[in-house]
């Protein structure tokens, strides 16, 4: 009888896709697969460690695991991932009810790993980053119509309060061709919606290619027509070109939607951060893209109490905020990162007064929000059918403008019609309730 593993992914889309390809190279094993790992023989737990509430959701999903090891449900407990990569030897001494504890370079030997740990030998190897492989098939997680492609890993920013280069290391471009038969298979299987993900997607291609070629994928994707809509996130401000500006411009199924990880616009936090920009130079971004692509959505985050963060400066980013009115934003307080060169720096603030700043910036952004949602009344909109709310007693879904996980949902009736999920339909939009407008089907 074939021993059961299932997985826990947490964190980021990015770390989805790595765990997408270790159940793939599972699957072609003597394992068989189990969606609820506490049904499993071994449970493998892709950890997150962007920031300490990312780390604390690892370990307590850890422990939450080892109860079921305690009570003789599950065998073993393999830690992959960002945790494990970043404490490597020091997350088995915390932590020793884990059997396996191996960083991002051995998910190819995830096999021989689960094999070793189920015999009964605790397994600990953390081998160069560079050896986690980025090519190669994966078993889709996400609903069937929309899926995510990872078109690099790492990154080279060295953002001050980031631990991502020293977690996951030098940014390292996958091939134009490899991107595309990917997109291709996925496209093949059902997935309507691409979702171009990496650490900085405007930084594609720039290792390999020489230059920076996020722009040219882009018009290669559009050239699947299975596809209908194409998604990009995590593009850098500095590197938003304006070629890559008409091709989102121009391309159909190019979404008008960008994400931009602002993080700040006071131009000394910025440089603190190691990051570029102003007030001025950023506004002058976002009016230009506004102006080429008139119907954009343009998502933000923000992070308040960075050290040395005056309450003038904080006040110049939440007048930003509310001048700009970014259709989608999140605000984060400061996380201090041990290692990172912010971590190091003076004027350290109060967690009390950055958790209160990332409170103000929110309340902004919701009566923001509730003044878009208000200006949708009357509309007609095109919507991907996500599922039945069985609480709300209506359908539910997302539009152009609303990215799977992160931003909001419209909710809908449809007068006896049972639109599937991955069905896209137009709704008139007549209400909202909070932040999420409410429409029937057309």
């Amino acid at each position: 009888m074939k021993n059961k593993v299932g997985i826990v992914s947490l964190g980021c889309a990015k770390n989805r896709v790595d765990a997408e390809m270790l159940l793939a190279k599972l699957d072609k094993t003597k394992f068989e697969l189990v969606e609820d790992v506490a049904m499993a023989d071994a449970a493998i737990i892709n950890t997150c460690a962007f920031i300490e509430s990312a780390k604390q959701e690892s370990i307590e999903e850890i422990l939450e695991l080892a109860k079921l090891k305690d009570e003789g449900k599950i065998k073993c407990l393999i830690v992959t991932g960002c945790l494990s990569e970043r404490y490597q030897h020091q997350v088995m001494e915390e932590l020793p009810e884990i059997d396996a504890c191996v960083g991002i370079g051995a998910n190819d030997e995830i096999s021989e790993i689960i094999t070793n740990a189920l015999s009964g030998n605790k397994v600990e190897k953390y081998p160069p980053k560079e050896s986690l492989n980025l090519e190669g098939e994966r078993i889709q997680s996400t609903p069937q119509y929309y899926a995510y492609l990872k078109i690099a890993e790492g990154c080279d920013n060295h953002c001050t309060y980031c631990a991502i280069p020293m977690i996951r290391g030098k940014y390292r471009s996958r091939e134009i061709d490899n991107l595309v038969k990917e997109a291709q298979w996925l496209a093949d299987g059902g997935v309507k919606e691409l979702i171009v993900i990496a650490q900085d997607t405007t930084y594609y291609g720039t290792d390999i290619y020489g230059k920076p070629m996020l722009a040219k994928l882009l018009e290669e994707l559009c050239k699947i027509e299975k596809l209908k809509w194409i998604r990009v996130l995590y593009c850098y401000p500095e590197r938003i070109t304006d070629e890559l500006i008409d091709v989102i411009a121009k391309e159909d199924k190019i979404l008008k939607y960008i994400d931009l990880p602002l993080q700040h616009c006071n131009k000394n936090i910025l440089k603190l951060m190691n990051r570029k920009g102003s007030t001025e130079e950023l506004t002058q971004l976002i009016n230009k893209l506004r102006t080429a692509i008139p119907d954009i959505t343009l998502r933000t985050t923000f992070i308040t109490g960075f050290p040395g963060e005056s309450e003038e400066d904080f006040q110049e980013l939440a007048q930003f905020a509310k001048d700009i009115k970014f259709q989608r934003l999140g605000c984060f307080a400061y996380s201090q990162e041990e290692n990172t060169a912010a971590a190091k720096l003076p004027n350290q603030i109060d967690d009390d007064v950055k958790n209160r700043r990332a409170e103000i910036i929110m309340e902004q952004q919701q009566l923001i929000m509730e003044e878009y949602a208000e200006a949708m009344i009357g509309k007609e909109v095109e919507v991907l059918v996500e599922g039945f709310d069985k609480y709300a007693e209506c359908f539910y879904g997302r539009t152009k403008g609303d990215c799977p996980e992160v931003d909001g949902n419209i909710f809908f009736s449809a007068k006896g019609i049972k639109p599937q999920p991955g069905n896209f339909v137009k709704v008139r939009i007549n209400d909202f309730i909070g932040i999420d407008p409410v429409g029937e089907m057309v």
